[in-house]
């Protein structure tokens, strides 16, 4: 039973069209949806609405369809709409009328504002905690190549001395700057929507603030139209934080797989990273590391998606809506499976010192040769001068 009927019945190509993909998406949301309604009908209890009784059933029986979600046995079909619906069903099935007061001073609007916030907060830190395990796979290839000289390189030529350590700390200090902006954004989103229904409160006086406090919180969002109008905006600024991640880790790929090219032959694959051709028995493939360079720009097209949907749209709820949680829930997906593989190549790949030490041609100390005479005093840009003569040809 759909929680809007009011007996009369939706045509089925309507019905299918507006429910989409958002069973499939709320799937991800059954626990962070439970978990909120635990404190949403403890607030109902601190203002009068259940008995203390009534909310250990709904407790015990919302854990228990917690647990049935981690084995995959509280699957959301199609007829099921969404996750409120779902679970506000099976309570009704399982407690009768106590089952129905559980909406009490609450929409569907404010249940996915919560369980969303509540889903990301986690997969922040999650990503937190995996970005702090590639820094770590960094600085253990920078120790594992500890002085091992390289070129660096400005417009794809070579430019002057670098080394293993010198390119891999670049990419951990940025990975260390991502991680700060992950924390920025968690403490951003860490309001608390309940309460605020469709964005315009509810005719009851509820505890708001005890709520925000069950849930851990930092505060609550003071206007409830706000709650609704942030839709869209908080999954793009974490879009966009994600989005950080993957450019860095796309910039990571490309100079792996421009390293790993046998002219440069700087970077070694071992086999279990890549794989072959169905016609050329020879080759070795940088699949993982291609796929990983193109997912930024998959994470960069989620964001985008959310900015296109969410920027028009009038004051308060609109089912547009609907269609940012897809893309966000993707975002999370592909943007921890991006770090989780490169954490593996990165970990595995080993630099070939010879090859490294071997393209240290003179041109790269060319720099270093205008400073020494200019530390005789010569003007900097005669020196310039000087040395660039030696390499016109």
């Amino acid at each position: 039973m759909k929680l809007w009927e009011k007996g009369t019945k939706l045509d089925k190509e309507i019905e299918k069209f507006t429910i989409g993909n958002d069973y499939l998406a709320d799937q991800e949301l059954v626990e962070y949806d439970c978990i909120a309604s635990i404190a949403h009908a403890k607030m109902l209890f601190k203002i009068g609405i259940l008995k203390k009784s009534e909310v250990k059933k709904l407790e015990k029986e919302l854990n228990a369809i917690i647990a049935l979600n981690k084995k995959g046995k509280f699957a959301l079909k199609q007829e099921d709409e969404d996750a409120h619906t779902k679970i506000e069903n099976h309570l009704t099935l399982k407690l009768g009328a106590l089952g129905e007061k559980i909406h009490t001073a609450r929409s569907r609007n404010d249940q996915v504002l919560a369980a969303l916030r509540l889903y990301s907060r986690d997969k922040l830190l999650d990503l937190r905690k995996k970005t702090a395990l590639l820094i770590d796979a960094l600085k253990k290839l920078a120790a594992r190549n500890k002085n091992v000289k390289m070129p660096g390189y400005t417009h794809m030529r070579k430019a002057m001395p670098s080394s293993v350590s010198l390119w891999s700390g670049a990419f951990a200090e940025s990975f260390g700057n991502t991680i700060k902006m992950l924390e920025f954004v968690s403490d951003f989103i860490n309001q608390s929507p309940m309460g605020t229904a469709a964005g315009y409160g509810a005719p009851l006086e509820i505890d708001r603030k005890f709520t925000a406090s069950l849930l851990k919180f930092g505060k609550i969002i003071e206007n409830p139209l706000y709650a609704q109008n942030s839709r869209g905006k908080i999954e793009s600024l974490i879009l966009f934080a994600m989005s950080y991640i993957t450019m860095d880790i796309n910039k990571l790929a490309t100079d792996l797989l421009l390293f790993s090219t046998e002219e440069f032959g700087y970077v070694k694959l071992p086999d279990k990273l890549v794989t072959g051709s169905s016609i050329m028995p020879h080759k070795k493939n940088p699949d993982a590391l291609e796929l990983l360079r193109a997912k930024s720009a998959v994470v960069d097209s989620y964001l985008f998606q959310i900015i296109g949907i969410a920027k028009s749209l009038p004051s308060g709820y609109n089912r547009d809506l609907q269609l940012t949680k897809e893309p966000l829930i993707n975002g999370f997906k592909t943007t921890e499976e991006c770090i989780t593989v490169m954490i593996l190549v990165i970990s595995k790949i080993s630099f070939d010192r010879e090859r490294c030490e071997k393209a240290m041609t003179k041109e790269l100390y060319a720099t270093e040769e205008v400073y020494k005479l200019v530390k005789k005093g010569v003007p900097f840009r005669e020196a310039y001068r000087i040395i660039g003569k030696k390499f016109v040809d």
